[in-house]
């Protein structure tokens, strides 16, 4: 049996953007033109400030993308006393699922900035995955989802790296390619192209999965839930979530609740 990405896909894109500056309507409209899916990590207490979207906004330019959070006022986490970081994770929290109008629980650590204890904390505090600033330059998933490594920035030989995606031998499983930014940096180098010609390249594949940073994390994680016999004739989907998998060169999808001869 061989894990597939849903629908039978053998590779995997996501996109994550910090900050919530204005910037960012140009970039859902190029994403949603090429129809590519990011998760947006946003600080609540700057939202209506100038130069950031609106709170009025955030649901409706968000939308089929994933809204998640940031802290409230992007501080050095470390820096911080506990209390000072479980009230920016928490207040972040609850204003972006006021907004969104469904549960929040992604992160990527301000400044890159994070410890054990940070994790931990935020473990605690219901949040599922957070993005780093540690570029890998891979397309492996994360062997972790609270240090998850981005394969690269936007401005790290972005269409050379798709192109070596695109191109990616079929023995290496899952293959993963995860970009990361900020989309003032667009406006500021006025490079907009960098990203446009990179969906361009990318989109419309049916080989690859387009999903934002909580669906990869939750399906990946069904797959690791899989429950198999000691002799690997058979497997049971014990999550809430369908895996998809070649079972004897067909390609099954693996309900949830049922269990699959192999």
């Amino acid at each position: 049996m061989q894990i597939l990405y849903p629908e039978g896909r053998k590779k995997a894109l996501t996109f994550s953007y910090d900050d919530g500056q204005i910037f960012d309507r140009k970039l859902v409209e190029i994403f949603n033109r090429y129809q590519v899916k990011a998760t947006f990590h946003l600080n609540s207490a700057v939202l209506d400030h100038e130069g950031f979207i609106t709170k009025k906004e955030v649901r409706t330019l968000y939308a089929g993308h994933e809204i998640a959070c940031h802290s409230a006022t992007h501080p050095y986490f470390t820096q911080l006393s506990k209390e000072q970081m479980i009230n920016e994770i928490w207040k972040d929290r609850r204003c972006l699922e006021e907004l969104a109008e469904y549960p929040v629980v992604g992160f990527s650590y301000p400044f890159g900035d994070y410890s054990e204890d940070i994790i931990s904390t935020l473990e605690s505090l219901g949040i599922e995955y957070c993005r780093t600033v540690e570029s890998h330059h891979g397309f492996q998933v994360p062997a972790r989802f609270m240090t998850w490594n981005p394969t690269c920035h936007h401005n790290e030989d972005l269409s050379k790296r798709a192109d070596t995606f695109l191109n990616w031998p079929d023995f290496f499983k899952l293959p993963l390619f995860y970009v990361w930014g900020h989309s003032f940096e667009f406006a500021r180098q006025n490079n907009w192209e960098v990203i446009e010609d990179f969906c361009k390249k990318v989109s419309g594949r049916d080989e690859i999965w387009y999903a934002t940073n909580l669906q990869i994390k939750r399906y990946l994680s069904a797959v690791r839930s899989l429950v198999y016999t000691a002799d690997e004739t058979m497997v049971y989907n014990p999550t809430a979530v369908s895996v998809w998998a070649e079972i004897n060169g067909k390609v099954t999808e693996l309900l949830p609740g049922h269990t699959y001869k192999l």
